[in-house]
């Protein structure tokens, strides 16, 4: 009879881990292409986001009721309580990066409408630096892997830095050319969007440390951490 439990259980989790593979991957396809769309103000890439957001609002739920589902099992162990609190919690860092790329694609299309409009210099490499943070969370999650998880929360200052060297040019252009007011707004808008999109990133590679390792790095928690190692070999040097 305990046999038959823990293969049961072993299936649930490995169900709940596809589950959240197949959607990392979706989402990660929809923010590139919203991405792409931005960076070209290209409405067919944009409208593709659109086609995506009902299937990841479905998985969002699929993938919540069977983590409490799991809830409900006796006898869970600890690996299992934080998978599946991870789970709820990735899961919904998910799905608001899917409708971050949908907040993306509509700054696309404003913007498309607009004519010819020049983007500002530092959009290029901040939406190079989210992609990479999407890639590397979401690599850290299909594959548990901690080094990844670990440089996505290195990654994040770099975006904050662009999105505020962005706005700065924005008011700047907007106060020497009035004309500019209104794409200069949508590209303020799209750098609010991305800096959110790197902020769940850091999320998920948070919940993916706490889930693989154990480990709590939220709020300064990870400095915390470093610092132990090396006070207690302080104290043993005294």
């Amino acid at each position: 009879m305990g046999s038959l439990k823990s293969s049961t259980e072993g299936i649930l989790q490995n169900v709940l881990v596809n589950y959240m593979v197949s959607q990392a991957r979706t989402v990660e396809s929809s923010v590139n292409r919203a991405l792409e769309a931005l960076l070209e103000r290209n409405e067919r890439l944009a409208s593709e986001v659109f086609l995506t957001e009902p299937r990841i609002n479905e998985m969002e739920i699929l993938i919540d009721e069977h983590a409490i589902r799991m809830l409900r099992q006796p006898n869970l162990v600890d690996t299992e309580v934080r998978l599946i609190v991870a789970t709820l919690k990735i899961n919904n860092d998910l799905e608001r990066m899917g409708d971050l790329a949908v907040n993306l694609s509509e700054r696309a299309i404003s913007l498309a409408g607009m004519g010819e409009v020049h983007s500002p210099v530092q959009l290029e490499p901040m939406t190079t630096a989210v992609r990479a943070m999407v890639s590397k969370c979401l690599g850290a999650l299909i594959y548990q892997n901690v080094d990844l998880a670990t440089q996505v929360l290195e990654s994040d200052d770099v975006v904050d830095q662009y999105r505020d060297q962005l706005f700065e040019a924005l008011l700047a252009g907007m106060t020497q050319d009035p004309a500019l007011a209104s794409p200069n707004l949508h590209f303020v808008l799209a750098s609010r969007h991305l800096e959110r999109i790197a902020d769940h990133a850091t999320n998920i590679a948070e919940d993916v440390l706490f889930w693989v390792r154990g480990l709590e790095v939220r709020h300064g928690r990870a400095k915390l951490l470093e610092q132990k190692p090396q006070d207690a070999a302080a104290a043993g040097g005294m």
